[in-house]
């Protein structure tokens, strides 16, 4: 079975047309560069509303059957910033090791990542993770910090192909030049 992901813009100015979303092409070109995986897509671009965000991870865990949601956008501290809230709402199990490791890169940058709000949870077996709403900064928190071929700080996408065996998805591999998942020696690969 290939991996379904989920990639879920949120933008009320994107939604509506105003500008020109960069946050779902942004996650689909590093994805097809990482993951040597076959591996299929469902896209969303949609409105900073609570309700609309929990009810689209629902359907795309639950209905769908994506095993990994990467969501852009809504992680600040605007009044209108609720993908965190969303996102804990459908939650079974919280994973805070990926928002502090995301804070933990963009600091490196910017002194105002402290502000972001992005959490990681797990609902049924599948991951959801609030990712920054720049593509710069998507890239960096997904790959890591480099200093020429030598990887300085682990980006978060290191943990998440071990974390989806853990929770029962489907075998992710990546592409070693781009991220080099870890896994324990012990992981075994199914049918291997």
């Amino acid at each position: 079975m290939s991996i379904k992901i989920g990639l879920v813009s949120i933008s009320d100015r994107a939604s509506q047309g105003i500008y020109e979303d960069k946050g779902i092409p942004a996650l689909l070109d590093w994805l097809s560069l990482a993951i040597a995986t076959p591996f299929s897509t469902e896209t969303r671009l949609i409105a900073d509303e609570q309700a609309l965000i929990e009810a689209t991870l629902r359907e795309l865990v639950d209905d769908v059957g994506c095993h990994l949601v990467l969501t852009t956008g809504g992680t600040g501290p605007a009044p209108r910033d609720v993908t965190p809230e969303a996102t804990l709402a459908v939650a079974d199990r919280v994973m805070p090791g990926f928002g502090e490791q995301m804070r933990q890169i963009s600091l490196k940058f910017v002194p105002t990542a402290i502000l972001s709000r992005q959490v990681g949870v797990i609902r049924k077996q599948s991951l959801i993770l609030n990712l920054p709403g720049q593509p710069k900064a998507i890239r960096e928190t997904l790959e890591g910090l480099r200093d020429g071929e030598q990887v300085v700080v682990p980006g978060i996408f290191a943990a998440v192909p071990y974390c989806l065996d853990l929770i029962g998805a489907p075998w992710l591999d990546t592409r070693e030049a781009v991220v080099k998942a870890f896994r324990p020696k012990s992981a075994v690969k199914p049918g291997a």
